[in-house]
């Protein structure tokens, strides 16, 4: 019986020939993730049982000072602190500084994940690095400590749904479109505990950001991670990027999957989810006029250098809307860097928006943007929970960057089509 692409890595990382779903593997890891919210709980499990100096591979574990960075507070500077007091047990421990960026921005961009790596990390958004061909999966900060000493992990091998695009996508329609769409169609929960298997000649169409943020929200449909099928424009990122070699891996003709479901993208427009579910999408068109508070640009959904470029094309020589706050937040050190180069942090500071420095800032109600009682905002991040950004009653609203921007311009839900400096063919 043929194989789907996760099992592939899943067998390979146990030392076998194959796996069937539903098998408990013993595999070992690639690379081990952690942030300063995450790591603490596996430094203070490690310690617990004495293992602090039992660390097994330390120069597979990455950690980043992403989520409470720059510290709001003292319980906050005390997890950076921590964490930093653990990578320094380890020399080969690799620790991206506060200001450095989101884990999910920096490892791709510096090129530490590659093709049939399996990557855990104690974030859910480590989903991520599916994008480039990998199986990358979120788990509990428990799981990471026992990880950290070990080297390995323990899993159940997932089904897969597979997804084949066909068609082309129409102008403003981007990555974040497409998932939210899929996340319209199949509900929070419908891929729980399973892998979602992107294909089609329609993603070709699709730069590998766009596909970072398509594998990253995986998780918000349930799944257990999101993997695009390696193509071309995989080994375009991939090839003088990757630090270590890296393994194209591919399914076979005769794989078995729990679904197979295939999409004409040609006739669908920029998506926006409502409050309180990523599922709760809908076209723009159908939201537009709805006035917001707040405007969040940034996250590892949408946070990297086409997001900003995208938001800057239309903030460019315009205002925003002065009844709502704008916020711009690179998702690296290197994306903020570029930006600067290429001048679209003076279109944003020109245009009235508040740039932050490279962190989660306000996704998860972090710092940054905190949400109050009764405040609409529309962010590019992936999840608008009750609560998510701040107070139990604010709304947010999720939307690609030109939907953001344009929002952010007229101060309402707005289609970017309508505020684009020329047309767009």
């Amino acid at each position: 019986m043929g194989q789907t692409i996760a099992e592939k890595i899943l067998a390979a990382h146990a030392g076998k020939t194959g796996v069937v779903p539903g098998e408990m593997v013993d595999v070992e890891l690639d690379l081990i993730v952690g942030n300063d919210a995450s790591t603490p709980i596996a430094v203070k499990q490690i310690e617990t049982y004495g293992l602090l100096d039992k660390v097994a591979h330390p120069s597979k574990i990455y950690l980043a000072l992403s989520h409470y960075s720059p510290a709001k507070d003292i319980n906050t500077a005390s997890h950076i602190q921590l964490t930093k007091r653990f990578a320094d047990r380890y020399p080969e421990v690799t620790v991206f500084p506060e200001g450095y960026g989101i884990e999910h921005v920096i490892i791709p961009e510096e090129g530490l994940v590659g093709a049939g790596d399996l990557v855990i990390g104690a974030d859910s958004h480590t989903c991520t690095y599916g994008a480039v061909g990998a199986f990358a999966t979120g788990v509990g900060s428990t799981d990471m400590a026992a990880a950290m000493v070990t080297g390995k992990t323990w899993m159940k091998v997932p089904e897969t749904q597979k997804f084949v695009y066909t068609g082309k996508k129409r102008p403003f329609f981007t990555g974040k479109d497409l998932v939210l769409y899929l996340i319209r169609q199949l509900g929070v929960d419908g891929v729980t505990y399973q892998v979602m298997e992107h294909a089609g000649e329609a993603l070709l169409d699709f730069t590998m950001e766009e596909r970072l943020t398509i594998a990253n929200m995986a998780i918000e449909a349930g799944g257990k991670t999101g993997i695009v099928s390696y193509d071309e424009v995989t080994e375009r990122y991939l090839a003088g990027r990757a630090k270590r070699a890296y393994r194209p891996t591919f399914a076979d003709a005769d794989a078995m999957y729990a679904a197979v479901y295939e999409w004409d993208i040609s006739d669908l427009e920029p998506q926006v989810a409502k409050p309180n579910l990523p599922s709760n999408t809908v076209d723009v068109s159908s939201v537009e006029g709805l006035s917001m508070d707040q405007v969040y640009i940034g996250s590892c959904t949408n946070g990297r250098i086409s997001d900003l470029r995208a938001a800057a094309a239309i903030m460019k020589g315009r205002k925003v809307n002065s009844n709502l706050r704008t916020i711009v937040v690179p998702g690296s050190k290197a994306v903020y860097q570029q930006a600067l180069r290429e001048g679209l942090i003076d279109i944003f500071l020109e245009a009235g928006a508040l740039v932050g420095p490279p962190s989660c800032g306000a996704c998860f109600g972090g710092s940054m943007g905190i949400l109050a009682p009764g405040d609409r905002c529309l962010s590019t991040t992936n999840r608008n929970f009750t609560g998510r950004m701040g107070a139990a009653t604010a709304e947010v609203y999720l939307s690609n960057p030109s939907v953001a921007a344009a929002t952010a311009v007229t101060g309402k839900i707005t289609h970017p089509a309508e505020v684009a400096h020329e047309p767009v063919l």
